[in-house]
């Protein structure tokens, strides 16, 4: 039986602090074939794995990366302590080139690289590729890069050849005047907003969906078109599909 591609969620994250290096290895070691991770730029712009606008759920101290340099974010312990208590808190924050020092090493593996509005917000669009993509560039043929920002992938299509894919909530976005301008690769929505029957129209790519932990409804929405499903329990739902 045929069932959808499987991408870990920031990693292998119903295990280990989501957005670390341990977290995207374990997925890769449990069969992931795709990896979705978020991007930040520390307050002297180095790419860092992170998802959050500030640090207290992951890290447990205040303030956003954006408010601290790369050599003080290195110093925190990224121990998602609420969810794992003390066991990861010698774990260290994930810069970029040690992530695509590591993917360059599994070619199997395909990352989507999300670049955070927040990063936008307080550094700029220019800013941000210019410190992302020169990275990229030895896994560039593994590498897809995705947004909620439409402008930023815009200007990525305009300064590189990377792939691109459009995330979105709704549904009902997913043929809006940018994303026909742009003609994404990827278009990524949440299963939640997904009509519950018929055909998913979306030619001219591969849909994703985020967040599912559930195999029959990964199925069920691969019947309906789905190609890929994000998920924060890789191994799980890849041993369910063995079964």
């Amino acid at each position: 039986m045929a069932h959808p591609q499987l991408v870990a969620h920031r990693g292998y994250t119903h295990r280990y602090p989501e957005n670390t290096l341990i977290a995207i290895q374990a997925a890769v070691e449990a069969g992931a074939k795709f990896v979705e991770f978020d991007v930040l730029l520390s307050s002297d712009k180095v790419p860092v794995l992170f998802h959050d606008r500030d640090c207290q759920r992951l890290c447990g101290v205040d303030g956003a990366i954006h408010d601290y340099t790369f050599s003080e974010l290195k110093t925190f312990s990224v121990s998602e302590a609420e969810t794992f208590g003390s066991q990861f808190e010698d774990n260290r924050m994930t810069n970029l080139a040690e992530l695509v020092n590591y993917i360059s090493t599994v070619p199997q593996v395909t990352v989507f690289v999300e670049l955070k509005r927040q990063a936008m917000e307080e550094h700029g669009i220019d800013t941000l590729l210019e410190k992302v993509l020169p990275l990229l560039e030895p896994i560039k043929g593994q590498s897809v890069i995705i947004s909620y920002s439409i402008e930023s992938l815009l200007a990525t299509q305009a300064c590189s050849e990377f792939p691109v894919g459009a995330v979105f909530d709704f549904w009902s976005e997913r043929n809006n005047d940018l994303i026909q301008k742009l003609k994404p690769q990827y278009r990524f929505t949440d299963i939640h907003d997904l009509p519950d029957e018929g055909k998913l129209d979306c030619p001219g790519c591969q849909l994703a969906v985020y967040e599912c932990v559930d195999p029959k409804w990964a199925d069920n929405v691969y019947k309906q078109g789905v190609d890929l499903v994000e998920t924060f329990q890789i191994a799980e739902m890849l041993a369910a599909f063995q079964q």
